[in-house]
């Protein structure tokens, strides 16, 4: 049994939110496919519930400039996301994927979990699902899914 808030978030991602059809489920629909596929109400609920939050952002976040400015962590955030996924948020800035409201906002969102450790492949997900809910950022969101679907090849050096 599935019984994480990100699973189900990712699940219900990669299956429903994402999808091109034309016909979108309601909360209801999307709570008995959930059940149906073997998630717990309880982390339905939460999954709901995150993407409220991730919906009603705070204002405040939309007008952060800080170009100059070097993101400091608290011990919680570091507790939560490890070095990796730190550099991984900074790589996203520095490359204009990311902008401090936006890196805001996906810091948030994942210190809205109730996961211990967020690893860089769920950093991924979670970084895609809040451009995904952001006006104006398609091309940022076209450029992380690419990166994570079309496995550019290593080069050897």
């Amino acid at each position: 049994m599935k019984e994480n808030v990100l699973d189900v978030l990712m699940y219900l991602f990669e299956n429903y939110i994402d999808d091109d059809t034309e016909l979108e489920p309601d909360r209801e629909q999307l709570q008995n496919l959930l059940l149906d596929a073997g998630f717990p109400v309880a982390e339905i609920h939460k999954a709901f519930d995150w993407l409220e939050n991730l919906a009603s952002q705070d204002p405040s976040l939309k007008d952060l400039r800080t170009d100059s400015a070097l993101r400091v962590y608290t011990d919680r955030e570091m507790g939560r996301m490890d070095a990796q996924s730190r550099g991984f948020l900074l790589f996203l800035e520095q490359n204009g994927v990311l902008d401090p409201s936006t890196r805001e906002l996906v810091i948030s969102r994942v210190m809205d979990l109730d996961s211990e450790e967020i690893g860089l492949d769920e950093l991924k997900w979670i970084t895609l699902m809040v451009l995904f809910n952001q006006p104006g950022q398609e091309a940022a969101y076209t450029w992380l899914e690419n990166m994570m679907f079309d496995h550019p090849p290593e080069y050897l050096h």
